[in-house]
């Protein structure tokens, strides 16, 4: 007769607690990460060889002027259909970034073991870290296409040969880089919230089906061999 060698209870629900603690705070600095990358107004940045004390910026929201004497200013722009195109859809979406974001990280809370809400509902927390990864995952790909396609209508405007060489041109951004990190975590903390449930899922997997009709069989069998 073998025995199976269970593994402790306490130190199966600390591993995937600390699963699903860690796909949270994943999630959660992405969405931060993703936020500031919306309103810093360092998406492109242009200095001029003509007059190098002064550095343009422009984000989606604003463009601002820094110069040594007087130091940074930022203006809104005047017209949303102003815009370029690459901007206008970047705003969108950016928007539904940090939307989907806040509601994953409020639907994955009461989702934790632990969390005194839904208690003795398995079925409706795994749900919600479900749904927390999916809606992480639209989170970060929210944030990834924007941040690329800007950094794409910049690298194509950089190289345009039609404009002359004197004449300054955007270049990245710090929040460019910021954006692509972002969206990043806010993927791999999705997928960490999934991990966390399969995770929960063979956590309480029962080790054997002791009434099989093939388990009662084999159990007859012995019995009656035993008995012989």
């Amino acid at each position: 007769m073998h025995t199976q060698r269970r593994i402790p209870l306490d130190m199966v629900i600390l591993t995937t607690k600390m699963m699903q603690r860690t796909a949270l705070f994943v999630t959660v600095g992405g969405l931060v990460t993703s936020l500031i990358t919306t309103f810093l107004p360092f998406w492109k940045t242009m200095n001029s060889d003509l007059n190098e004390v002064e550095n343009w910026f422009s984000g989606l929201w604003h463009t601002c002027l820094y110069t040594e004497e007087v130091g940074i200013q930022c203006k809104a722009y005047d017209s949303i259909l102003g815009l370029p195109m690459d901007l206008q859809i970047s705003r969108v979406l950016m928007s539904v970034s940090v939307g989907t974001g806040g509601l994953a990280v409020l639907a994955a809370f009461p989702g934790l073991d632990g969390v005194e809400v839904c208690v003795g509902q398995p079925g409706v927390k795994r749900g919600l870290l479900i749904f927390s990864g999916v809606l992480s995952w639209v989170s970060g790909v929210t944030t990834l296409i924007p941040v690329s396609v800007v950094a794409y209508t910049t690298l194509v405007e950089f190289w345009d040969e039609g404009f002359p060489d004197v004449m300054p041109r955007w270049e990245y951004g710090e929040a460019m880089f910021s954006g692509w990190f972002g969206g990043l975590a806010l993927l791999i903390g999705g997928t960490l919230f999934f991990v966390a449930v399969c995770m929960g899922d063979f956590d309480r997997r029962p080790p054997s089906v002791p009434n099989s009709p093939q388990v009662k069989h084999r159990t007859q069998h012995y019995l009656k061999t035993e008995v012989l």
